[in-house]
């Protein structure tokens, strides 16, 4: 009784201290996960596990995000996760996005998984049109996307098609042009084409140092009144502050760069932005909702952060993560150079096969000519050989021809008439056996000489014969692959062979090495130039080719916008402030 009552307690206490926990669901952009989450635990704990489960340690960029009626949110790192206002309803959904952007994508983001999960979130952006781009640059973009996903062009393998189940480009540009699926695959590919060699991860890369220059691209926009009560939109990115007009989101009426900002408050609904030069008025806004103006608050608070923090040296933990980057990339290298040498010893190979086959097939075709020749040649041999037996018996048969007409003429000689009538007669018979047995004399030589000519012959045609028989000897016995030292040997496509070409490779990064890489990268970055100035004119190329099937009454505001910017060769001020100096004015902002 005792031992059943200790049982039940023992029971009921392990009962309590299990905690409880509910299920939370994180949509990141190409994955879904499912986390049981305990009751206490606050958003930090929950932003942490993602990243870990991740791998990703440049967690500065990212944050949990949640809709709350029809506003977006995201999740605090020092609340709880109930405490918030989302649905109680399991599995509690999160959407884990970049929050922040940098400033110079292939400066900042380090890690491989960070570059990939920009790359998606920008790609969607510009699908589902929040970023506006421009049709020729979708095209380009839709190239390194391809690139990104299939590796290098091969026409064996992405045949006319292949891109048909693709979403590449926004519908926005698709409808803007009288072209088919087909003319924008063409067009889609040729760039791909060009792109071989680069990895997934270099793809991405130039997607996104392409995708950074676009006016809209890292901005969080706010619908806001100034003190007049005039509608307006904030824009909230890297660089600053922005104020457009609610029709053009692309170049701002007026921009305040963070380095040139003294201070922001906020107050209820309103907030006031405070230049460092005190020359320049004191903007106010309005915002309608609470909710937004604690987003603005706090997108304010973190990009204003980064940007101080890019202008610091780089903590240890970055400064380690990227050395672990730079010999990644080393590593990578030496491996793509490894591959493309084996790629190319054993096309090599298979080229000196081909050659070997071919070489093969030509001297059995030879073999089979020379046997046909032979063949020829004893039917030749025979026939020539049956004809001059036929022609000698012929001869012997005219000499004894002759022979007899010599006989007969002898007869008649001596059996000749006395009269003279018989005489003439016997004069004229033997005339006549005369003629007769010189007829006979000719043909009997004449065919002496043509069985003579015929051995002859037959002679020449066994000799032939001798040579038929002693080239298709020589053919027969010829070697059929050279000598080892003067071709290459097909490279057998075998573990070993790769593991013994991997083995030779030394991945010690010494001094010399990362030299000779800061070599190399100084070279590529003047190749970037000179393809930057390529890309530049193709892309006026397409832009030119695509303009005669563009439809103007489906052309945007933003298309307009866009089309009088280029026309004026202007730029909208938020990207000129990339180029101001930053020395100046790093006074902290007093927010």
């Amino acid at each position: 009784m005792a031992g059943a009552i200790a049982s039940r307690m023992s029971f009921s206490s392990l009962k309590r201290k299990q905690p409880k926990t509910f299920t939370v669901r994180i949509v990141t952009m190409d994955a879904e996960m499912e986390f049981n989450c305990e009751m206490k635990w606050k958003g930090k704990d929950l932003f942490d596990l993602v990243c870990r489960t991740l791998g990703l340690r440049e967690t500065w960029f990212f944050g949990l995000q949640y809709t709350i009626k029809d506003t977006v949110a995201w999740l605090k790192m020092d609340k709880k996760v109930l405490d918030h206002d989302v649905s109680k309803e399991e599995p509690v959904t999160f959407h884990f996005l970049a929050k922040f952007y940098p400033e110079n994508a292939e400066e900042e983001l380090v890690q491989e998984i960070t570059q990939h999960l920009f790359f998606l979130q920008v790609k969607k952006q510009i699908l589902d049109e929040k970023i506006y781009c421009p049709p020729e640059a979708s095209v380009l973009l839709a190239s390194y996307a391809v690139q990104a996903k299939y590796g290098d062009y091969d026409p064996s393998v992405h045949k006319r098609g292949f891109l048909a189940q693709e979403e590449l480009l926004p519908k926005r540009v698709i409808n803007l042009y009288q072209m088919t699926p087909e003319m924008w695959e063409e067009r889609i590919t040729a760039w791909y084409a060009e792109h071989r060699g680069r990895a997934r991860d270099e793809a991405e890369m130039e997607y996104l140092k392409i995708a950074q220059d676009l006016e809209m691209y890292g901005v969080n926009y706010f619908a806001i009144r100034n003190k007049k009560g005039t509608e307006l939109l904030l824009g909230v990115d890297a660089l600053g502050l922005h104020i457009y007009d609610p029709e053009n989101r692309l170049t701002p009426k007026i921009s305040f760069p963070w380095n040139e900002i003294r201070n922001i408050s906020y107050s209820d609904k309103e907030f006031t932005i405070k230049p460092l030069d005190k020359k320049i008025d004191v903007f106010k806004f309005n915002s309608s909702k609470l909710r937004v103006n604690k987003l603005i608050l706090q997108l304010c608070i973190g990009n204003h952060d980064l940007f101080m923090r890019r202008r610091k040296a780089d903590s240890l933990e970055v400064q380690q993560m990227k050395a672990q980057a730079r010999e990644e990339k080393a590593r990578k290298q030496m491996e793509r150079q490894r591959l493309a040498r084996e790629k190319q010893m054993r096309e090599e190979a298979e080229r000196t096969r081909d050659e070997l086959e071919r070489r093969l097939l030509q001297m059995k075709e030879e073999a089979t000519m020379a046997n046909e020749a032979l063949m020829r040649s004893e039917e030749t041999a025979d026939l020539l050989a049956e004809k001059a037996q036929i022609t000698e018996e012929e001869a012997k048969l005219l000499a004894q021809k002759a022979a007899e007409a010599e006989q007969e003429m002898q007869r008649i000689k001596a059996t000749a008439i006395r009269t003279e009538e018989e005489k003439r007669l016997m004069e004229q018979k033997v005339l006549e056996a005369e003629v007769l047995a010189l007829k006979m004399a000719e043909e009997s030589e004449r065919r002496a000489k043509e069985a003579d000519q015929l051995k002859q012959d037959l002679q020449e045609a066994r000799e032939a014969e001798r040579r038929a028989k002693q080239k298709l000897l020589e053919i027969t016995t010829k070697p059929t692959y050279p000598p080892m030292n003067s071709i290459p040997a097909p490279l057998p496509p075998d573990i070993s062979s790769f593991n013994l070409i991997a083995d030779s490779l030394s991945f010690d990064f010494k001094d010399t090495d990362m030299k000779r890489l800061s070599m190399e990268i100084e070279k590529e970055k003047v190749e970037y130039m000179e393809k930057s100035k390529h890309l530049q004119e193709q892309l006026n190329e397409l832009k030119t080719e695509i303009e005669a099937l563009k439809l103007k009454e489906r052309e945007t505001a933003l298309d307009i916008l866009h089309n009088e910017n280029s026309d004026r060769g202007g730029t909208s001020s938020k990207h000129n402030t990339i180029k101001k100096p930053q020395a100046q004015g790093r006074r902290p902002i007093c927010i």
